[in-house]
This record gives C-alpha cells, structure tokens and sequence, in this order.
C-alpha cells in the first residue's frame, strides 16, 4: 500500500527541490501517493492567504506533510504560513538534527546532536503590544501597579509564556525520541537563572520528567554557556530540548557546525500529524536556475520515511547522499572549496546522483 503524503512545493526555489525529493523519495522503492497542494506568496497574490484551508485538511487526512521552503515577506501583514500551518495542526514538537558527513566543508567533525524545539509557546506564540495602542497603556498601568516598575510609554511589549503542560510534553518528547533513536543523553536548555518563573518553570518540569527515564542521562545548561560549549565541544552533547526561542537560535548555531542551513533538515511534530521540510528560506533570487542545494529537503524526507517507519528505506537513501557528499562531485556550488567551482552541477543532477548511488547500493 502506498502512502498518502500531502506535498506542499512552496514557492521560490521550493517546486525544483521539492521535485528533487520526490524522485528520490520514490528511488527507494517506497510507494507514495502524492497530494500536491499550494501555499505561499503567490497563492496569497490569488486568494489573499498564504495558507489556505484545503492545504490543513489534506494534511490531516494524510496525517504526512512535506514542504518545501515558503517566502514570508517582511511586514506585509500576515504571519509566517510556517507559524499557521503549526498553530493549525500542533505540531508543537520541532525536531532538527544536525549531523556532520565527510566531505562537508566545516571546523568539526563527528557533530551528531538533536534539537528539539517547542514549536508553541515562548515569544514566537504571537501575544504583542503596540506602541501607543490602547491595550498598551492598560498594560503598562497594570505592569506599575503590581510591581511598581515604570516602563517608558515608547514601549512595545511581547509576552513570554511558558506552561506546564506544554514543558511537560516536550521534554517528554526528547525522551522518548532519545529512547527509540539509541541516544544516551538529554540536556535541558534554559535562562532559568535570570528568568525565574518562566524558564525556571521549564527547568523544574525538565528534571520531574527526567525522572521517569533513569536509563538517559540528564542534565541541564544555561542557554548562553550552551552555546560556548556548542562551539568549543559539541561531540560531548547528544539531545537537546529547548524553549521555542533557544531552539530557533541554536538550531541554527547547530546547523552551522555541520556546513550550514543547505544540509540541515527539520521536522514538525505533533500527536497526530507531522510536516517534514527544510529550515532554509525559499531564495526567491534563485527560482528557475537549477542551482540550488535539495540535500536539506532531502534529509527530512529520510525524517519521514523514519517516522513512517520505513527505517531500512531511510537508511539506504542517506548513505547514498553521504556517498555523494563524499565523493565531492556531484553536488552543487555551496558543497564545492570554491562557491565559483565550474564543476558545480545543479539540483535535478544532484538528484541524478543520490538516484544512481541507491540503485548500486
């Protein structure tokens, strides 16, 4: 039987690599029906929103998305179709590793961490306070009246929060992924020192889970001390889980020690639904060029074919593109020493690449 997978090309440079995907995708002998839907700037152009309903309902039927990449623009209105398409199906859990593999131009070798991120909550949850609106001088009479501080009137405020029950189901999340995957610790990410309540709520549901997985190390670290130790000695690391801003900046601190954002894969997850895609932008600039790198796309579709269980698939089509990036061939500019390498090829031949290294695996 096939599986139904709701595909989401997106826009810029997201229909070429998202084609990328698919073909190796299907290379692996795995069935799929693909439910190919649009979102992004142009479908907001047409229909005035960049996520329109069928593309939630295609995904809760198929309970399996892959995105590729969706330009939001900067202060037009709208919000991320990323946030929505999260907010609209949970997916409170996001999962990005960041593996390093001979032949990726980097300072370290041997990176092999996972962050997961709440995807909910924190400053990303959307609760702002313009500047001279009325709820904004309600709320600064309110900040003075309960702790007498004095917040200047040319303020914006966004709110933090951060709950229990959302704490609670993350790290458990980390746990149980750290579990299925083999992995030995889990560390717990967090500025409880200075924001007591809020992060410092964090920390104490991170340590209560904890103790209902005696077999995985814990442990704890101040998230701007994470990120020296991240730079400084990565290899002592394992499974990370963080607040929603934390795992957003080191996420891509992470993926920075692997050879950048054109490698690094991601995942949305929730109790019933999942959304696989890579966490670089749409490069609007590149659309139609054949030149941009789809191996970041193509690691979360090895994410998905794990998560739908098709491990034997998964395993096989990332050491065909391990392969690739070794051999140092067949891969597009921003892999070669030199971004002006004329041996360079494009993203179909990449794809080209991977397809005749999993036929001869």
């Amino acid at each position: 039987m096939p599986y139904d997978v709701t595909l989401i090309p997106g826009d810029g440079t997201g229909p070429e690599i998202t084609e990328a995907t698919r073909r190796v995708l299907e290379a692996t002998g795995v069935q799929f029906t693909w439910h190919v839907h649009q979102a992004g700037l142009e479908v907001f152009e047409k229909q005035g929103t960049v996520l329109p309903d069928e593309v939630i309902e295609s995904i809760k039927q198929t309970k399996v998305g892959l995105k590729g990449p969706i330009t939001t623009p900067v202060g037009k209105g709208f919000r991320s179709a990323n946030v929505a398409l999260r907010k609209s199906l949970d997916l409170y859990a996001n999962l990005r590793p960041a593996k390093s593999y001979p032949g990726l131009r980097s300072r370290y070798e041997n990176v092999n961490l996972i962050i997961v991120r709440e995807n909910t909550e924190d400053l990303y949850a959307g609760i702002e306070y313009q500047k001279g609106s009325p709820e904004m001088a309600e709320l600064l009479d309110f900040i003075h009246r309960t702790t007498n501080a004095h917040l200047s009137e040319e303020s914006a405020i966004s709110i933090k929060f951060i709950s229990v029950p959302a704490s609670r189901r993350i790290v458990k999340f980390a746990f149980e992924y750290a579990r299925a995957n083999n992995r030995k610790k889990v560390t717990a990410v967090h500025k409880a020192n200075i924001m007591k309540f809020s992060d410092g709520l964090f920390l104490a549901v991170a340590q209560e889970v904890a103790k209902d997985y005696p077999d995985i190390q814990f442990e704890d670290r101040i998230v701007d001390n994470m990120c020296m130790q991240l730079v400084q000695k990565p290899e002592l690391y394992d499974v990370l889980v963080l607040p929603n801003l934390y795992g957003d900046i080191l996420s891509d601190l992470s993926a920075g020690l692997i050879g950048g954002l054109g490698v690094a894969p991601g995942a949305n997850i929730g109790a019933e639904y999942a959304v696989f895609e890579p966490v670089h932008g749409s490069a609007p600039k590149y659309a139609g060029q054949n030149k941009v790198n789809p191996m970041a796309m193509m690691f979360s579709g090895v994410l998905m074919l794990r998560h739908l269980g098709e491990k034997e698939a998964a395993n096989r089509l990332e050491n065909a593109m391990a392969a690739v990036i070794a051999e140092g061939k067949s891969v597009t500019y921003d892999l070669k020493p030199r971004p002006d390498d004329p041996t360079a090829v494009g993203t179909s031949q990449v794809a080209d690449a991977i397809i005749a290294k999993l036929k001869a695996i």
